[in-house]
């Protein structure tokens, strides 16, 4: 398990990161990139989406082109006060919370997005099975994760670090949460290769 994979040090990063995280994050997580995973989850007017690990809203902007009925959780108050100033008037309900025990009944939304934060999750397949949990039966999950750099020496110290996976790693993990249809797109900014891997997947009906 990396470092960061711990919530009370994942916690403490971003109280620092978060004040430079808008500056830094359109070097590897951009509109275009976030353009092409919205187009995988496939919204329409008037779903209800919840966006997990919402950080400071770059996610959750996205999903406002799409629909005005969007809930935001994040375990750090820091990353949830810099969503909240940029989207103040946006509607969206922030709370804080944890991907692994969501705050929310079950069925309880059309479809759920995430993006940067599996990578701290301790256990993702448990989170996973929470988000198969508060979806309803044929609504979409997808979660955007670091994809595994193909240098051994890189992904020593990445695995030290957080969490890297490949697109073998992504189907073991959504398939043993009792997600369906999965699918999976690696990309990345110009220039500097496929850094994410985005799945997509949907919940059974039964």
């Amino acid at each position: 398990m990396g470092f960061l994979e711990d919530k009370a040090r994942a916690r403490s990063f971003y109280k620092y990161l978060s004040k430079v995280y808008d500056r830094v994050n359109p070097y590897i997580w951009n509109e275009e990139m976030r353009s092409r995973a919205l187009d995988m989850l496939d919204l329409t007017t008037g779903d209800q989406v919840l966006d997990v690990g919402c950080g400071t809203g770059f996610g959750t902007e996205g999903l406002l082109q799409h629909t005005d009925d969007v809930y935001g959780i994040d375990q750090s108050e820091h990353q949830l006060e810099r969503a909240r100033a940029k989207l103040d008037h946006s509607g969206v309900v922030f709370a804080r919370g944890d991907a692994e025990r969501l705050p929310f009944e079950d069925d309880s939304f059309d479809h759920i997005w995430s993006s940067g934060s599996i990578e701290y999750w301790p256990q993702p397949v448990r989170a996973l099975e929470e988000f198969r949990r508060v979806v309803k039966p044929g609504g979409h999950v997808l979660v955007v994760g670091p994809n595994y750099p193909p240098w051994p020496v890189v992904q020593q110290i990445m695995d030290s670090i957080m969490l890297f996976y490949d697109e073998a790693e992504a189907q073991r993990m959504f398939e043993a949460a009792g997600l369906v249809d999965i699918r999976h797109e690696a990309m990345g900014p110009k220039n500097l290769g496929d850094l994410a891997l985005v799945t997509v997947s949907r919940a059974p009906f039964n």
